[in-house]
């Protein structure tokens, strides 16, 4: 406003030294009469941003004047730029209709003053004068209207872009967050629940001999050596940036027997079967797999103290998991945080397989994982 007051001001100094400079059609009027209307168009300049239709209005009201006294070039030139600020900061219907009605009145008035000059001739001259006064601003205004909007939605567009950019990175972030959690679960709970159990019935047991004790010791220990390979292992496959490292480390399901194994060396009776052939899996899906097997060897550590069953089914499209813990009521050993079925389930659903867990009918804990092979869900 106060910067538009300033143009205003000066463009009404420069508008009085061309009227007194003669710039004006001499009608036997004082030239401060000319100043009159030359003051309301200058009134439409400092309301332009605010108020673009009253800019207008005021310019319409100083020019009708000016024509009946004049009428002056400085009038005439602010009265463009009332035009101007009412197509470009008004409302975009109201320009198209200004454009309509200033090429209506520009051959109006072209038609009135060569009628008037009593020569047709004259018309098109007129007609190209009014035209610059009125359809000139209109149309000019309407074109940086149409660039201002253009980029008004460009830049809209690129925040949302950028909106839709960094929600996919706080996915990404979650996404990896969650698979390092379950990974770090996986990793973490198998080793140190056996190494827990065994370490709690060393020390609860007094009768125990030298030699049992340095067995479960020894079993303690490897526990903790497998621990740190695949603690280091997944350190491996965070840092390195190809393919070729994380398939040396990836864990398969054909590793199923040294799980089982593993699970009894920490004292828990497990016995495998294995129905069809073993094949190579997809990655996602052999890991997955060995994943939520290892876990449910965990869980029956904690919870069984009966002879858990695993039984593996390698089927054309889909590889099938059953894990039997008869637990028959008994209270867990170590007592769980409770996210280990939730990633066993997140890591079925993953590869579009899935999960159950629960009461079995026989009696126990049933965990019971379909993982498809090629490509479809289950």
């Amino acid at each position: 406003m106060k910067r538009a007051a300033h143009w205003a001001a000066l463009v009404f100094a420069v508008g009085l030294l061309l009227i007194l400079g003669g710039a004006y059609t001499r009608r036997g009027v004082p030239e401060w009469v000319l100043v009159v209307p030359l003051a309301l168009t200058c009134l439409g300049v400092v309301v332009r941003y605010r108020a673009p239709l009253l800019s207008l209005g005021l310019g319409v009201v100083g020019m009708s004047m000016d024509l009946v006294v004049g009428p002056s070039l400085p009038t005439v030139l602010v009265f463009t730029d009332n035009v101007y600020a009412a197509a470009l900061y008004g409302p975009a219907r109201f320009s198209r209709w200004l454009l309509g009605a200033a090429s209506g009145l520009a051959v109006v008035a072209g038609a009135v003053a060569g009628s008037l000059a009593k020569d047709w001739k004259l018309l098109p001259i007129f007609g190209v004068q009014a035209a610059l006064v009125l359809v000139t601003p209109v149309t000019t205004a309407m074109v940086l209207r149409q660039q201002r909007d253009q980029a008004a939605a460009e830049r809209a567009r690129a925040e949302q872009v950028a909106r839709l950019a960094e929600l996919d990175r706080e996915a990404a972030i979650a996404a990896e967050r969650r698979r390092m959690a379950r990974e770090l679960h996986d990793v973490i709970a198998n080793h140190f629940s056996a190494i827990a159990i065994q370490s709690t019935a060393a020390l609860s047991r007094k009768d125990l001999d030298e030699r049992t004790v340095r067995r479960v010791m020894e079993s303690v220990r490897e526990n903790s050596v497998q621990g740190m390979a695949e603690m280091r292992s997944m350190i491996g496959l965070l840092r390195q940036e190809g393919d070729e490292t994380a398939e040396a480390m990836r864990r398969r399901l054909a590793d199923a027997q040294s799980l089982v194994e593993r699970s009894r060396a920490a004292g828990l009776a497990a016995t495998m079967r294995v129905e069809g052939e073993i094949r190579e899996l997809p990655a996602p899906v052999d890991l997955a797999a060995y994943r939520i097997l290892q876990e449910a060897l965990t869980n029956a550590l904690k919870h069984g103290v009966q002879a858990v069953t695993v039984a593996i089914a390698y089927e054309p499209e889909r590889v099938t998991m059953t894990v039997d813990n008869p637990t028959n009521g008994h209270r867990a050993r170590l007592d769980g945080a409770g996210v280990g079925l939730i990633g066993m389930r997140e890591r079925a659903a993953l590869v579009g397989g899935s999960f159950e867990a629960g009461p079995a009918e026989t009696g126990g804990w049933r965990v019971r994982a379909v993982l498809p092979t090629d490509g479809r869900e289950v």
